[in-house]
């Protein structure tokens, strides 16, 4: 576990360092689990939100976005459960003051069996070498296999009991596995309380015509209660989707693990409108696609793992999360839920007004049924910056820290760096970028020496680095180093698009998804 943290630190620092995230308010001391995204983390980003949305929208036919407003009528929040059901379970403990998350203690204790599990089999792995077969080591080893079955009944009895909201058995499971404060290593425990996690704010000139409303607490209401706007202006027939990003707002009893999870941040939603009955078809679809999408970035199968949920939202028939291996162990990355008909009906229900769609085909009115894929585009954000951190030793025995970013997604596709800052050298690397800004984010960079300079560039993500020597000014060609395999060619100038394009295009990285 302290090999984790440590790793995470790394993470956290290099962020700030090379302008990915900064603390918000850091000059008045920063503001808990509120992050800025400096120039770098802002471009990477908004790559991020492009990849999602040219994969979701532009490439289905049936499936448009929308930008609904973070402000909604109160009755929004009654009709989706919200008001009524959107809690954590909350735990105090006496002797540090501390708040925590009842269920994120009992998931941690959980995470540190899997631990256990996994250090058993990378033991096994380096003693047998290349005859080690994971599968039939996994399924036959007597440790891992009571680790991984403890682990399992721990969350199991969790979710009945929160399904339940036997709040008493939550407690009592803390005590029973002698979970401790993590500050203190108290473990006098408060009873279990509901915390709900909407942020409430009022709404009109004076106090007393002001109506209470509340920040966001997910965006997907608003693709639901304009259904039908999208529906009629747009002529779509089932199925066909809704998608929209946007910022959605907890009040976290817990907020933590760096932009993990925050107060404020962003989500990648698209609802799925289907006929009643198909849930589970679209549902298998959506997930198969989603799996797909994250594979198409390159960062490792074995990073990626379904989780079907025990305990259902009150609105799901089914529910899996895509979890990622974070440097802090395996979390949820997106999810994947059949809402079945919860929310246009309850919208229906408490709005009075129809929601409902005409089906052609069967010559009937019906309340669709949705599936949701749900991401956190902060999350994401993580996944990709913390997967790309490498400290690699090279073969002249020395070390480079490079982000190795996935090119689609790396903030600055090429930096200029002329060799000297003479001779023309630094005039005709402006050229280059005045051609190549059309089209790319470049970057120009003359300080310091060439060797520190790509150091730097690799560090910050830079897939390429474009040298211009004296040759250039002979024979219009520059040297293109490739930031992952080091490896340097000379290219003619009016190349260069080319050669970028080949590595950078959206298309081909996309097209890895659709296979």
């Amino acid at each position: 576990m302290a090999n984790q943290e440590d790793d995470f630190k790394k993470v956290i620092s290099h962020a700030k360092e090379y302008g990915y995230v900064v603390q918000s308010s850091e000059i008045y001391d920063g503001l808990s689990a509120v992050y800025d995204y400096a120039q770098n983390g802002a471009e990477l980003k908004k790559n991020i939100r492009d990849y999602w949305w040219r994969a979701m929208v532009q490439l289905h036919e049936n499936i448009v976005g929308i930008d609904a407003a973070i402000f909604m009528h109160p009755t929004t929040w009654k009709a989706s459960g919200h008001v009524d059901a959107f809690n954590d379970p909350l735990i105090d403990n006496k002797d540090s003051k501390k708040r925590y998350r009842a269920d994120v203690l009992i998931e941690d204790f959980a995470a540190k069996l899997e631990a256990k599990a996994e250090k058993e089999i990378a033991k096994a792995a380096k003693r047998f070498g290349d005859a080690f077969d994971r599968e039939q080591f996994v399924s036959t080893n007597l440790r891992v296999l009571k680790y991984r079955e403890q682990a399992d009944e721990v969350l199991t009895r969790m979710a009945r009991s929160l399904e339940s909201e036997d709040l008493a058995d939550v407690k009592a499971l803390i005590e029973e596995l002698e979970i401790a404060c993590p500050i203190s290593g108290s473990r006098n425990w408060t009873d279990v309380k509901q915390f709900n996690l909407m942020f409430g704010t009022r709404l009109g000139a004076t106090a007393d015509s002001s109506m209470e409303v509340y920040l966001r607490p997910e965006t997907a209401q608003g693709i639901f209660v304009n259904f039908l706007n999208v529906q009629k202006s747009g002529r779509m027939k089932i199925p066909f989707g809704i998608a929209q990003v946007g910022k959605a707002f907890r009040n976290e009893i817990v907020a933590r693990q760096f932009i993990f999870r925050m107060r404020e941040f962003e989500q990648m939603e698209m609802q799925f409108f289907i006929r009643p009955g198909e849930q589970k078809k679209w549902y298998e679809y959506w997930k198969d696609a989603r799996m797909k999408w994250h594979l198409s970035l390159g960062m490792g199968e074995s990073e990626y793992r379904f989780h079907d949920h025990e305990k259902l939202a009150h609105y799901a028939d089914a529910a899996a999360d895509i979890e990622f291996r974070f440097p802090f162990g395996f979390k949820e990355l997106e999810g994947i839920h059949s809402r079945t008909d919860f929310d246009l009906a309850n919208h229906e229900k408490y709005s009075g007004k129809k929601l409902q769609y005409f089906d052609p085909e069967l010559g009937e009115h019906y309340v669709p049924y949705v599936v949701e894929t749900s991401i956190g585009l902060d999350r994401m954000f993580l996944a990709v910056f913390s997967n790309s951190l490498r400290e690699e030793t090279l073969e002249d025995g020395t070390t480079r820290t490079v982000l190795r970013l996935p090119a689609v997604l790396a903030p600055v596709k090429a930096a200029v760096l002329p060799l000297v800052k003479k001779d023309g050298l630094p005039e005709l690397a402006h050229e280059i970028i005045e051609e190549l800004r059309w089209e790319f984010m470049v970057q120009y960079d003359e300080k310091d020496a060439i060797g520190r300079r790509y150091r730097r560039q690799d560090a910050a993500g830079t897939p390429f680095c474009i040298t211009v020597d004296h040759q250039t000014l002979e024979d219009r060609t520059v040297t293109l180093r490739y930031r992952d395999s080091m490896e340097q060619k000379r290219v003619p100038i009016n190349s260069l698009s080319g050669e970028i394009h080949r590595e950078v295009d959206v298309k081909e990285w996309l097209k890895k998804a659709s296979v």
